[in-house]
């Protein structure tokens, strides 16, 4: 993805969440030149990855297949005890996040408001392919039973659980607008507890065209 790109989605992103009163922490509007010195007040930050993140999944069309979030919160079993993990997502009409599961994490998809966020699940086997097994699932606490690639449609204020183990994709549903999405979770790590099948690049390789605007995560390791 172009520099010049990622700047735009941010700054689009950022016009969205003010529009649903969503509020970010000061740091998030940071210039890469706020963050020159502050190595050490922000280790927190840093270290745990919070903040911006945003892929095209290597697919080069992120319209298509893409995601733009904000890490606000995570745990680091290296550095303290803190379990959990939160985010706030942006997913547009037809935005693919393509199948995959977590070894380790397990977490609640919440739709916060906007349209409907449409999510297909399948349970893993042993081999972690797709399995034939109906899914055991709870949405907003109630037990659900879905047959193989079943369908949930998340309207706002509806959420999900999804335990280790269980594919699921998601997207905006057609004609219902962009979805704003909250992840509760347990702590987070997307350099190592992403299953994508087919296989994909959770983050993204950059063309440098023009300076950033705001720094993602996976900056952080060039700039501060």
């Amino acid at each position: 993805m172009r520099r010049s790109e990622i700047n735009h989605l941010i700054i689009n992103a950022i016009e969205f969440l003010d529009h649903m009163n969503f509020k970010l922490p000061e740091w998030s509007g940071w210039k890469p030149s706020d963050w020159k010195g502050k190595y050490e007040s922000c280790t927190g930050i840093i270290e745990n990855m919070l903040g911006w993140d945003l892929t095209d999944f290597g697919k080069g069309d992120f319209h298509r297949q893409g995601l733009i979030l904000f890490t606000l919160r995570n745990g680091n079993p290296l550095r303290n005890r803190k379990p959990y993990a939160e985010k706030i997502m942006i997913v547009e009409e037809d935005q693919e996040t393509p199948m995959h599961f977590h070894w380790s994490k397990m977490e609640d998809i919440i739709n916060r408001g906007g349209g409907n966020l449409v999510m297909e699940l399948y349970k893993s086997d042993v081999g972690e392919d797709f399995s034939r097994e109906d899914i055991q699932i709870r949405i907003d606490g109630m037990n659900c039973t879905l047959a193989p690639g079943g369908q949930v449609i998340l309207k706002p204020g509806e959420s999900i659980c999804l335990e280790q183990g269980i594919y699921h994709r998601f997207y905006g549903e057609q004609g219902k607008g962009k979805v704003l999405v909250g992840e509760v979770s347990s702590v987070n790590d997307d350099n190592t507890d992403n299953r994508f099948t087919p296989p994909v690049g959770r983050f993204p390789e950059i063309i440098e065209d023009e300076d950033p605007v705001h720094l993602l995560a996976s900056d952080y390791k060039n700039f501060v």
